[in-house]
């Protein structure tokens, strides 16, 4: 009796494949049920978090043009001050939060982690000057800092390579969303709520914020998996768990050891956390420019609403972009290609920005166009890939892009994009545009790396098939002595 495997015959392929996993015909009815299970578990909770991650992030920035620096008498560099106090705590946080989920429970860690965001994101709206909102920007960046790399931690643990860049880029793709939705949330708002019981309307936004966020962070508990090496998780069978087992296996991804200074220490002596890291830092920076389109917009007289509304055309476009990045790179099984196309095309806006022309409306398409080099999902599987066959590695290479990016963020806009050089800021726009040209330079330096690296390996293995045939010759004649010996 035949068993219907629900795997299609090669020559046949399903629509699913053109839309989704490209091997999806090849997967058996069972391997395509977990599929849809993690999604639904790791890809919904893991993009409503950052989406309420960006959103608690970028309000600041809506809050600020929408009346919160008159009524906390802000001026000078303090709104970029706020900005360093949340980036630093940021990147304390994101190589431990890694490190720390190798012995509690993913699930456990970032549902404390989401609730107390949520907490100090409410706060926020009982500030009364600057001084307040620094520390409270600290603690809003300190709790959120470990979301990201944990997700992606998870994410490079349960998918194969052919189904990570593409979740990693929806995933990615609610930072933009978020920063678009805190964009018509505040609009929203400032419109509806502005003095309502006395409260301004950024006010308000900071309470809606913190109130959406701890639902989100409860949830976590409850619906996102820990590792497929972990106990079963609740919503899968044990056939399925073992099918994600082997999944992961075949693979080469490597379970969870545990932690030590030398585990650690390995890591640094690659050129994988060098390169990966140096290359995305440069990347996260470049990426800079977009963050002062509502100021520049404010400086030209636009009203409030418009200030808030008009930038979330950047990060609609960037959301769009960052899953079509995604979605090729998964379909072609090429990660550098898509990680040089969005950069090569960032030089387009990023270069009108450093030559500042007069007209507004080359502007606002610059602004609006620097959307498309946004493509963090595959600079992410890229490394997750690559370092697959170490867990420590893959944790603290992942972490430390991310943590390493907002490490030197904290202070590099203080530097290049000082309030008191709004809106043309002369040194910032030409240093992005820079930055662009060392991203693509970047990324081409780690895929000589990777080439370099499989061309060794590949001649470590021809050195060990030659000595085991050289030893199996010397065997063979032995053996024919030894007989000789006998007959003789």
């Amino acid at each position: 009796m035949a068993v219907d495997t629900g795997i299609l015959p090669p020559n046949r392929v399903s629509f699913r494949s053109w839309i989704w996993d490209s091997d999806t015909h090849l997967k058996s009815k069972a391997e395509r049920r977990l599929l849809l299970k993690l999604d639904l578990s790791i890809l919904i909770i893991g993009c409503l978090g950052f989406f309420m991650k960006f959103l608690d992030q970028t309000n600041l920035m809506n809050a600020y043009v929408s009346g919160m620096k008159e009524d906390l008498q802000m001026n000078g560099n303090e709104y970029t001050y706020a900005n360093t106090m949340y980036t630093i705590a940021y990147a304390i946080m994101q190589v431990p939060s890694t490190l720390i989920v190798q012995k509690v429970r993913p699930a456990l860690w970032l549902a404390l982690m989401e609730v107390g965001w949520g907490v100090w994101t409410f706060a926020q709206a009982g500030i009364t000057n600057s001084n307040q909102l620094y520390a409270f920007r600290f603690l809003v960046g300190l709790f959120e800092s470990s979301f990201s790399p944990v997700i992606l931690y998870l994410i490079g643990g349960w998918y194969t390579k052919t189904e990570m860049a593409k979740r990693t880029a929806l995933f990615m793709m609610t930072a933009p969303i978020g920063t678009a939705f805190s964009g018509f949330m505040q609009a929203a708002v400032f419109t509806n709520l502005d003095g309502v019981n006395g409260l301004a309307g950024w006010r308000w936004l900071y309470i809606i914020c913190g109130i959406m966020t701890v639902p989100v962070g409860i949830s976590t508990f409850f619906f996102l998996p820990d590792s497929p090496f972990s106990d079963k998780v609740w919503f899968l069978t044990e056939e399925e768990h073992a099918l994600a087992l082997e999944r992961v296996r075949k693979q080469g991804t490597a379970p969870a050891t545990g932690i030590s200074f030398k585990q650690v220490g390995r890591v640094l002596t690659r050129w994988r956390w060098y390169g990966f890291v140096a290359a995305y830092v440069v990347y996260g920076c470049s990426s800079m420019s977009a963050g002062f389109f509502a100021i520049w917009l404010k400086s030209e007289g636009y009203s409030v609403v418009q200030t808030n509304v008009i930038p979330t055309g950047t990060w609609l476009i960037s959301g769009f972009a960052t899953v079509l990045w995604g979605y090729l790179s998964d379909y072609t099984g090429s990660r550098f290609l898509f990680v040089v196309i969005p950069l090569a095309l960032g030089l387009i806006s990023n270069g009108i920005l450093a030559f500042w022309p007069a007209g507004v409306g080359i502007k606002m398409f610059a602004f609006l166009f620097i959307g498309v080099q946004l493509m963090p999902g595959v600079f992410f599987a890229w490394a997750m890939e690559v370092c697959r066959e170490d867990n420590i590695e893959r944790a603290v290479v992942a972490s430390s892009m991310n943590g390493m990016t907002y490490a030197v963020v904290a202070w590099l806009p203080i530097v290049i994009f000082p309030q008191t050089m709004a809106p043309d800021f002369r040194y910032g726009y030409p240093a992005s545009f820079g930055l662009v040209i060392a991203s693509i330079i970047a990324a081409v330096i780690v895929k000589l790396l990777i080439i370099r690296e499989k061309k060794n390996k590949r001649g470590e293995v021809t050195e060990v098939a030659s000595q085991g045939d050289e030893e199996s010759n010397r065997g063979a004649k032995d053996a024919v002595t030894d007989v000789k010996g006998v007959v003789d």
